[in-house]
């Protein structure tokens, strides 16, 4: 109640943007907004100069990667991973050709005719970044997607997941309260606090120059001295 989201927010082009903040900052409520999810009650969404706000996610050409994967169980993984080609009507001998292509980037290859119950949480976290990828979105949103992984399997996929973005060259918003996450995926960051974005820049940028004493805190470990200036 009373939380209002008031933010102005550009990503260029091919970048991988990384929203942080503590929970309940306003990362994901931005992500949805983006996505048609929910409906702005002013100001717009735009991308490559296109008014989205008033189209339905469907129409949008983004693509979703959340924590929970909502793989298809029924469903063999290059079946998962076809699965948007078919809904856009690809034609057979392309849609086969990319789910190809996607499962020896994914490495999952071997993997292909299993069920998701039959894969590890990493494999079915790639089998779901595959499907997402698959259509070639013009935006790729990742809200936590490694947050249901444990340790040592989100310190793999990381730089697994930068690597495939990069290769693919698709713009995405990043969704994180993992420092650590945010710094090693992204170009740029968005530190949210209360719903307004509390600094935007490099990852460099803004662990050396914090512009708050919010994100100081917020961002790697820091010592507060008092101080007094003459």
């Amino acid at each position: 109640p009373g939380f209002r989201l008031s933010v102005a927010l550009s990503v260029a082009e091919g970048e991988t943007l990384a929203l942080l903040g503590p929970s309940g900052s306003g990362k994901s409520t931005l992500v949805r907004l983006v996505a048609g999810l929910l409906k702005p009650d002013r100001g717009f969404v735009r991308f490559l100069g296109g008014d989205l706000t008033p189209l339905p996610p469907e129409r949008r050409k983004v693509g979703f990667l959340f924590q929970d994967y909502a793989l298809f169980p029924h469903l063999t993984v290059e079946e998962n991973v076809a699965f948007g080609l078919v809904e856009a009507r690809w034609p057979r001998e392309a849609r086969e050709g990319r789910v190809r292509e996607l499962l020896k980037r994914m490495e999952l290859t071997p993997h292909a005719r299993k069920r998701p119950q039959e894969l590890s949480g990493g494999e079915q976290q790639r089998v779901a970044l595959a499907r997402a990828l698959a259509p070639r979105p013009r935006l790729l949103l990742l809200d936590e997607p490694l947050g249901a992984l444990d340790l040592r399997l989100r310190e793999e996929l990381l730089f697994f997941l930068r690597r495939t973005l990069k290769e693919e060259g698709v713009t995405t918003l990043l969704v994180t309260h993992d420092q650590h996450e945010a710094l090693s995926m992204a170009d740029s960051l968005a530190v949210f606090n209360d719903g307004k974005i509390a600094q935007i820049g490099t990852p460099q940028d803004i662990y050396d120059r914090p512009a708050t004493r919010f994100v100081a805190d917020f961002v790697g470990t820091t010592n507060f001295l008092p101080a007094v200036v003459t």
